[in-house]
Parts: structure tokens; sequence; C-alpha cells
């Protein structure tokens, strides 16, 4: 029943947060915290169905207790307290992208906002370097949902110029701080656009797109090579791994239907034939290669 829902839900919140206000031990006060955000997330639920919102609509009200953890966690600054709350907040996000995850437009506002939450994280005086890469990371993903919820079939037309911002912007950092990582400078800005891209291109029938985006993945994976920035290096290698594969899908599958049903599983054992009799070189050769892209900035 509603009134008995608000009723016992509100009154664990208030329980749960005089606890965590009077008690002095580290790990009651974040248990505390972590049961605060628990009540609160059912109360916000169930108000969301109280009010007939729906459930997009619904995300966007639970998003009030990640965002009241956050400011509070930029209150309280105790990295030991902090960090389950900030792990409960995370757990409300998760509830609100779950809810809205039925509608395209609601899941994108749900996304930037848990963007917007985490770099409010990141910018902390103690903030983790892993929270400014899932901001980035969130704002981009919500780009993308908006552009495919919205019907767009040309998504380069509005991530491109992000894009180019983007690594502008980029670039004057690794001037200002040569040991800024290119993941920070330049993977948010070369995501917004291959991102998108790449679906795209499986589902268009022309060759424009794959050989502008196999020229510009080749452009990209080179300058990552020249410059030892890994960032530009894998993400342009991995996207024109994935034009090449689109482009020879459909003659690789011509030559596997003329070939004899016995000769695919004989080439497979060849292949792992071949691949057991060097394995030490094999994994000599992966270690060193990982070596390398450690090296890389």
């Amino acid at each position: 029943a509603e009134p008995a829902t608000y009723a016992v839900f509100g009154l664990l919140l208030v329980l749960f947060a005089a606890v965590a206000a009077r008690s002095e031990e580290v790990v009651t006060r974040s248990l505390s915290l972590v049961l605060c955000v628990v009540c609160a997330l059912v109360v916000a639920v169930a108000a969301g169905a109280s009010l007939e919102l729906g459930a997009p609509r619904t995300a966007v009200l639970v998003l009030t207790v990640p965002a009241a953890a956050v400011v509070l966690g930029l209150w309280l600054r105790t990295p030991a307290v902090v960090v389950p709350l900030e792990a409960g907040a995370g757990s409300g996000a998760l509830v609100a992208l779950g809810l809205a995850a039925t509608d395209g437009a609601y899941l994108s506002l749900v996304l930037a906002l848990c963007g917007v939450l985490a770099a409010a994280t990141a910018v902390r005086p103690e903030r983790r370097p892993g929270a400014g890469y899932l901001a980035a990371g969130l704002l981009a993903l919500a780009t993308w949902v908006r552009l495919v919820s919205a019907g767009v079939t040309h998504p380069e037309a509005y991530t491109l110029p992000v894009s180019v911002i983007a690594c502008a912007v980029g670039l004057l950092r690794r001037r200002t701080d040569p040991e800024a990582s290119s993941w920070a400078a330049y993977g948010p800005g070369l995501g917004v656009t291959l991102g998108p891209s790449l679906p795209a291109l499986w589902s268009d029938p022309h060759w424009q797109r794959p050989l502008l985006l196999g020229a510009a993945a080749l452009a990209i994976t080179v300058t990552g090579a020249v410059r030892r920035l890994q960032a530009p290096l894998l993400l342009g290698g991995g996207t024109l791994a994935l034009v090449a594969l689109h482009e020879l899908a459909p003659h690789v599958a011509q030559v596997f239907d003329a070939l004899p049903r016995w000769s695919v599983p004989a080439l497979a054992g060849l292949l792992l034939l071949a691949l057991g009799a060097t394995y030490e070189q094999r994994l000599r050769d992966a270690r060193r290669l990982r070596e390398h892209l450690g090296r890389m900035r």
C-alpha cells in the first residue's frame, strides 16, 4: 500500500540519516549512508508510480537520489565514507538507466545527467582519474543514443564538429601538459565520431562512408603510431579493422560457400596446429606488444 511504503521507508531513511550523523565509526557511517540511498531510491520509485509518470520519467526523478549523494560526498570528503556512498549513488544511476531503457530520448537525458554527476565527482581535489573517463564516456554515449533515437542516418554531420573541437582542446592540453594521457586528451573527441559512424556503416549500402571512414581511421592510426599516442593508435586501428571486416565479409562468405564443407574444420585445425607449434614465440610477441603499448602516452 502507498501509505505504508512511504511511512516505512521514509522512517527508515530518517533513522539511518540520524545514525550516520551521530556515529563516529567509519563502518557504521558508511553502512548507514548506503542504506539511506537504498531507502531514498525506494521512495523515489514509489513517488513516480504514485504520480503515474511512467518508467522513463520516473528515471529522471530517481536521479535526484544519486545527485544528492554526490553533493553529500563533496561535503564529507572522507574517502572511507565517500567511496561506499558513491557506490550507492552508482547503483541508483543503474536503476535510472534501467527505467529509461525503453525510451531513447529519456535514456539519452539520463545518460547525460549521469555524465554530469560523474564529472562533478571527478573535479574534486581528491578526484579519481576513472571518474573523468566515465563522465566522458557517458556524455559521448548520450550523444550516440540521442542520434539513434532521432533517426539520424548521417551522424557525422553532428558529431564531427564536436570531435574537431574536442581534439583541438586535447592538443592544447598536451602542449601545456606533455605528461597528460592521450586517452584523456583525444579519446573523447575521437570516440564521439567513430562510435556512431560504425553502426551507421553496417547499415549503409553505399561505398562512400566505408571509404571515408577507412581513410580517416588509417590517418588516425598512422598519427598514433608516429606520435606514439595510445588512444589514436588503438581507436583508429580498431575502427580500421572493423571497416575492413565490413568490406571483406561478403567476399569471405562467398569463398567459404565455394569450398567443401570439410575444408573449414581442416583449415581451423591447421591454424591451431601452427599456433601451438609457435606458442612460445607468440607469447613473447604479445608481451613485447603489451610493453610497447604501455610505453605510449
